[in-house]
């Protein structure tokens, strides 16, 4: 069975071998700088639904010098709950927003992280960066708001806020990509 070339299998390799190697490289600059949703769970607690969910968070240079110079960044966690019907439009049992503020103090050299009136200071980036990207125990409904015999599509994401940056930052975040940071909506099923 010498019907085959060697030359043929060398190159149809070296072709799937290059494939890979540029598909992996993709992969990795698309992760390099962005927001990647990990998890994501609605589960009862002693007195409501409670969320936990993870990310993965790479902040690019440019939004790190913003930091640095002063500007604060806002991300906003977001969940929604639907209860889907075959008959008609989705019934929305849930739509939940979560406004975390990042900022840089340059007199005491640390970051600020605050949610509502919950303020935490960590002396590098990377630390404040390890809190903003994980949600514990965080009530979102109340515990009968979800029927027994029903199932319910539950998504959420989270992406920074360029609503509230300075109006010339906004300007700069619609024409560059550099400013567009969210992650893909994560999808899953609760059945309580």
């Amino acid at each position: 069975m010498t019907g085959f070339s060697t030359p043929f299998f060398k190159s149809a390799s070296l072709r799937s071998a290059l494939a890979t190697l540029l598909l992996g490289l993709w992969a990795w600059t698309a992760l390099a700088d962005g927001i990647q949703a990990v998890s994501g769970a609605l589960t009862e607690g002693e007195e409501a639904y409670v969320l936990n969910a993870e990310f993965d968070i790479a902040v690019n240079p440019t939004l790190e010098e913003a930091l640095a110079k002063g500007l604060p960044l806002y991300f906003v966690t977001e969940l929604e709950v639907v209860r889907p019907r075959w008959y008609w439009l989705d019934e929305k049992v849930l739509s939940y927003q979560q406004t975390s503020r990042l900022s840089y103090n340059a007199l005491t050299r640390q970051y600020r992280l605050s949610t509502g009136a919950f303020h935490q200071n960590f002396p590098a980036l990377s630390d404040a960066l390890n809190v903003l990207q994980r949600v514990r125990n965080k009530p979102v409904l109340e515990k009968g708001a979800l029927r027994k015999d029903a199932s319910y599509a539950a998504a959420l994401r989270l992406r920074l806020d360029v609503s509230q940056l300075p109006k010339p930052f906004q300007l700069n975040a619609l024409a560059s990509k550099e400013w567009s940071l969210a992650s893909e909506w994560l999808r899953w099923t609760v059945t309580p």
